[in-house]
């Protein structure tokens, strides 16, 4: 299945199963990309969030006209934080940000019960590596894009570059097909 990549500077269109590296400015706007990557030739969308809540999630999608009956929101916050929080078939939790585990089965639970073309968004994996630490980041990583691949689902993954050493960017750009790097002026170049 192709999927259509409504993003500057990069393929018209890319397979099921890819999944892209966004590596940006740690003040990088990154949510006109995510968006625009969501919303496009897209059926169903899981938003996996290890730096905001549902709630921000929600505003982001809402804000950017994004059809949110298609998303899904997996909060990998509030259940630490002590938010209140109510599961339903549109927002997921688990119990932490490092429930790394957690994070993998449902994003196999979201690809299994839809339909069509599917997007995963995963904003950021900085802070799963801030919280989980980088090896298991990678093992979890590792395993959705396995997962991508399997269900002919695409997956776009944030990454700071500012945050991390050259040699933790490099080990991470390794796993993805295609890699986007937004820069500080907002010029976006790729490598797929």
């Amino acid at each position: 299945m192709e999927y259509t990549l409504a993003i500057d500077n990069t393929p018209e269109t890319v397979e099921g199963g890819t999944g892209i590296l966004l590596v940006h400015p740690s003040t990088g706007a990154t949510d006109r990309l995510d968006t625009d990557f969501l919303s496009t030739d897209t059926d169903a969308m899981l938003v996996i969030s290890t730096r905001t809540t549902a709630r921000e999630v929600k505003q982001k999608l809402e804000y950017y006209e994004v059809d949110e009956d298609r998303a899904t929101i997996l909060d990998t916050l509030s259940v630490e934080r002590g938010y209140t929080r109510r599961q339903s078939d549109q927002v997921r939790y688990v119990s932490a940000p490092d429930d790394l585990d957690g994070i993998v089965a449902e994003t196999e639970q979201f690809l299994a019960s839809h339909d069509g073309k599917l997007r995963v968004s995963f904003d950021s994996l900085t802070e799963l590596i801030y919280y989980a630490d980088e090896q298991r980041a990678l093992e979890a990583v590792d395993d959705i894009l396995e997962l991508l691949d399997e269900y002919d689902a695409v997956g776009m993954f944030h990454l700071a570059q500012g945050v991390h050493d050259d040699d933790t960017v490099a080990r991470f750009r390794e796993l993805f097909d295609g890699v986007v790097e937004l820069d500080e002026d907002g010029t976006v170049t790729s490598d797929f």
